[in-house]
């Protein structure tokens, strides 16, 4: 008993402190193993449309979306602005060409049939002339080489060349078909730009010489308003204006009278003009050969 005794009596033994490991591991729960979160019944159900926004907005375009982001914002380069600034300019210059044609063709458009005709029938003349100058030209060489005596056969081309030239010159005077214009200006209104216009005309029908009021009219012949009247070379002129004009009636007085031609510029300004068709004009003032001060024959 003693010893039982003994054994209660002592006194008890402290326990040994836990170690800290020990102590956290009591206090925390024990891990449970982590579930998957169940989904909702509607994401069960549609599971494609939970996809992620980022995932949303890499979705593939559509042709019209390309298209506008494409378009929009606009993104001009240099290339792309020089381009446009030459295209630019190609639409106004066919802009002011089809403008400027359309002004030159309104007096056509409003012509009569009759003014068409007599129009088509001046250019048909014109080609023909050309086309006779040209088998002239061409006659002239075949006898030139095929005449035996070439040097006079030269000779005999010089001479009428010559006599041609002195024509064109208004050193010769000349005779033959052709027209005479008479123009009356009792207002006043006729300058020389007027008359200037009806030679120009005159020489497009084929005119081969022309006399003003007793001035001979060649290449270098000028006018200018001169008061009441018109200057003519350096001599004064006055109404009535009347022009002999020696070439192919038919061809000369269809020139003048064309739609927007001259009679009728002349008729606006309050003028009478009266052209008459002869077989025979007379154009007999002539006019001193110059000799020119600079330019010599490349033969001498």
């Amino acid at each position: 008993m003693s010893e039982r005794n003994e054994r209660n009596e002592q006194p008890d033994t402290p326990e040994k402190p836990d170690k800290p490991e020990n102590r956290l591991r009591k206090e925390l729960p024990e891990e449970v193993p982590a579930r998957a979160p169940e989904s909702a019944p509607e994401q069960r159900e549609h599971p494609e449309q939970q996809e992620h926004p980022e995932q949303q907005a890499q979705a593939p375009l559509t042709g019209r979306q390309r298209l506008v982001k494409g378009l929009w914002p606009p993104r001009v380069t240099r290339a792309q602005l020089i381009v446009a600034l030459l295209l630019f300019g190609l639409g106004f210059g066919l802009a002011v060409q089809v403008a400027s044609n359309s002004d030159s063709d309104s007096a056509l458009r409003g012509a009569r049939q009759e003014d068409l005709v007599r129009i088509l029938d001046e250019l048909d003349s014109r080609t023909q002339r050309l086309e006779d100058e040209k088998q002239g030209l061409e006659k002239q060489r075949q006898e030139l080489q095929s005449s035996s005596d070439r040097a006079a056969e030269a000779r005999k081309q010089t001479a009428e060349k010559e006599r041609q030239l002195g024509i064109l010159a208004g050193t010769v005077a000349a005779q033959g078909p052709g027209i005479t214009m008479t123009i009356e200006d009792t207002k006043g209104t006729v300058k020389a730009d007027m008359l200037l216009d009806a030679i120009q005309e005159l020489r497009a029908a084929g005119a081969e010489a022309i006399q003003v009021n007793g001035v001979r009219v060649v290449a270098g012949t000028y006018f200018t308003d001169s008061g009441n009247g018109v200057g003519v070379d350096g001599n004064k002129i006055n109404a009535p204006y009347r022009f002999k004009v020696i070439g192919k009636p038919q061809d000369l007085e269809p020139a003048l009278n064309i739609p927007g031609g001259v009679v009728q510029t002349l008729e606006k300004e309050q003028a009478t003009v009266t052209i008459q068709q002869s077989d025979k004009i007379v154009v007999d003032a002539l006019r001193q050969a110059k000799r020119p001060d600079y330019a010599r024959s490349s033969s001498q």
